[in-house]
């Protein structure tokens, strides 16, 4: 797939860590963790807003597209 998840580096950035999004924003860690590694087939538009405004961020700073 060419989407490239940079949920990690906008932790550091915030200086936050996971278990602390996933329960600000709701979902387990094991979900954020799927999300994290790129394997998720989906994300939920409910899901992007709450982590964008946990981490201050628009969805491009999280989400890349990459043409392979």
């Amino acid at each position: 797939m060419g989407i490239k998840i940079n949920l990690d580096l906008m932790l550091v950035k915030r200086k936050m860590r996971s278990n602390e999004l996933a329960e600000i924003i709701g979902i387990t860690n094991a979900n954020l963790s799927i999300l994290k590694s790129g394997k998720a087939k989906a994300i939920r538009f409910t899901t992007l807003d709450a982590i964008c405004k946990a981490l201050k961020c628009q969805p491009a700073d999280i989400l890349e597209y990459l043409d392979e």
